[in-house]
């Protein structure tokens, strides 16, 4: 997985490089491989090895090694009759290894690595989950951006629509058909046109740096972010990583109500026993000697004051609360779904109107020409009205970077 990644990452770098432009889909997926959180995955298989093979040793033979020393006050003294036997030494010394492997056990251990294999699961979702919070900051981000390259397009046809402008009319003041000093005021709005430039390709530039260290790729002040056409169904079938979240907690009490069902099986061991010391087996022999055992071992908690029914009991009831907690999530999450689909419909007719309005704007602005160029106007009530056609197509620009956001966010807060 880590090798695909650095491929893809080549691949996206060649891709923006080539084009010079990058797309909102391009910085989804850069977030989702670069993002720091995302390092926690490897981690997390990482972990769930090491624990898996904690669990699995349960299955190989465990070794003791003991060894121990003592001196007694008393021993075992025989009768007279028995004189012949040596007395028992008051020290006495022993050492032995012992192997004991597990049989069978119910499947409990089995039972423990399905239920680590769910927990792993449902944290590397979890993951999944907190990357939409980056999701959302990129839209804000990204579109921002949008609204400031448009800003600059409009800014900078503004400015060569005055200085056309600027050179009719100082034609026309040679020529005696306009005022003097008419020229004075377009150069000045000419000036104050590059400070508002240079004032939105600042906040751009500050904005691409903000994107590019979330999604952790540098990005050239100049590359061009492409417009989305974001697509969106106002159907609220949820496809959240949440829910899947939900699902695999309640995976996780199913797995963890069958190994608790295990606890209580019959253990059955096997075990040997091997050691040397003095005395060994046979305490009449006041000698270090050799011994071995060999057996089987069976336990089993026949009776446990039903803790164990209880525990499913209390898993029954997480599941339970698990199962409206997801309730509540969907309610939740359609709640805002509804929100930004009548933001969505308020942009639109927002839009509507924008466009109209700017038509209008348009064609006063064509009048205003006319008249500037005749001396019928001053160039201050020329620039008023080409100040409002810009404001206004600034508000039309503006309103439909804010739509294609509002259906971006629609996309995410769905899952989509």
């Amino acid at each position: 997985m880590k090798y695909l990644s650095c491929i893809l990452l080549v691949l996206f770098t060649f891709q923006i490089q080539a084009q010079e432009q990058i797309s909102l889909d391009t910085c989804y997926q850069l977030v989702t491989q670069n993002y720091p959180l995302v390092k926690q995955t490897e981690l997390l298989e990482a972990q769930n090895k090491l624990e898996s093979a904690v669990i699995s040793t349960s299955k190989l033979p465990k070794i003791d090694l003991d060894a121990y020393a003592t001196y007694q006050s008393e021993v075992i003294e025989f009768p007279v009759a028995m004189s012949g036997v040596e007395p028992l030494n008051k020290d006495q010394y022993r050492a032995t290894v012992t192997v004991n492997q597990l049989i069978y056990n119910g499947g409990a251990t089995t039972a423990a690595l399905d239920l680590k294999s769910a927990q792993l699961k449902t944290k590397q979702k979890q993951i999944e989950v907190q990357l939409y919070q980056p999701k959302l900051q990129i839209n804000q981000l990204y579109f921002s951006i949008l609204l400031a390259q448009e800003s600059d397009a409009l800014l900078k046809a503004k400015h060569t629509l005055l200085e056309a402008k600027l050179k009719e009319i100082q034609s026309g003041i040679k020529n005696g058909s306009v005022l003097p000093s008419s020229d004075n005021v377009l150069e000045a709005e000419l000036l104050k046109v590059d400070q508002q430039s240079k004032a939105v390709n600042s906040n751009k530039k500050t904005l691409i740096e903000t994107l590019s260290t979330l999604i952790t790729f540098p990005l050239d002040p100049s590359i061009v972010f492409e417009t989305p056409i974001v697509v969106h169904d106002i159907q609220h079938q949820i496809s959240r990583p949440e829910l899947d979240v939900f699902q695999l907690k309640k995976d996780e009490i199913e797995n963890s109500e069958n190994l608790i069902s295990k606890q209580n099986a019959p253990k059955l061991l096997g075990f040997a026993t091997g050691g040397y010391g003095n005395p060994g087996l046979n305490i009449l022999d006041n000698s270090f000697q050799p011994f071995y055992t060999v057996g089987l071992k069976l336990n089993w908690n026949v009776f446990d004051w039903n803790a164990n029914k209880k525990q499913r009991e209390s898993l029954s009831i997480t599941k339970d609360i698990i199962e409206n907690e997801t309730e509540i999530f969907k309610l939740n999450t359609n709640i805002e779904l509804n929100k930004q689909q009548d933001e969505i419909n308020k942009i639109e007719d927002f839009i509507s109107s924008d466009k109209q309005i700017v038509i209008l704007r348009e064609t006063v602005l064509q009048t205003a020409a006319s008249q500037l160029q005749n001396g019928v106007i001053t160039a201050s009530a020329y620039l008023i009205e080409l100040t409002n056609l810009y404001e206004d197509e600034q508000t039309l620009a503006a309103h439909k970077i804010q739509l294609e956001l509002a259906k971006a966010n629609y996309n995410i807060i769905k899952g989509q």
